[in-house]
């Protein structure tokens, strides 16, 4: 592997996964050390892009707060605020929740791209990676992780 004006040549590889979470409550959960430690190939790459996406519609993931865990409530409160569950919501197949929930998972990201240095994620000081359960009792989420970059 060689390295001229910051492009790094080798040998690109891809690399997939398919991870279960825990379920969670309703709110906003900082999951990032679950991903990690489930995609041990990480440690693998050089550089490149992790790219995770969550495999349902009622659930979402943010980039954001990993200190702070009143930033997760308050996150919680704002999008129950925006999107209550007390609307006239002609969906409510799966109960009241359902709509509000899907509506949530389209206000935020099912998906997030963070860049890979030196087998790790590089994540601001502050970043970390959130579920954001969108149900009252949503069950396991299932995350797809696609890691495409050079090897060490």
């Amino acid at each position: 592997m060689s390295s001229h004006s910051g492009i790094i040549t080798g040998t690109n590889a891809w690399f997939q996964k398919k991870i279960n979470l825990r379920p969670a409550k309703r709110g906003c959960h900082l999951v990032t050390d679950d991903v990690v430690q489930s995609v041990q190939e990480l440690s693998k790459f050089k550089v490149g892009l992790f790219n995770v996406q969550i495999q349902h519609t009622s659930a979402s993931l943010m980039l954001n707060e990993n200190y702070d865990p009143d930033v997760r409530e308050d996150m919680k409160m704002y999008l129950d605020r925006i999107v209550p569950e007390t609307l006239n919501y002609k969906h409510r197949d799966e109960g009241a929740d359902d709509m509000p929930a899907h509506i949530k998972a389209a206000l935020t990201n099912t998906s997030l791209n963070i860049p890979i240095t030196d087998g790790k994620l590089n994540l601001g000081t502050w970043q970390g990676i959130w579920l954001c359960e969108h149900r009252n009792n949503g069950g396991s989420r299932k995350l797809i992780v696609t890691i495409n970059g050079v090897l060490k």
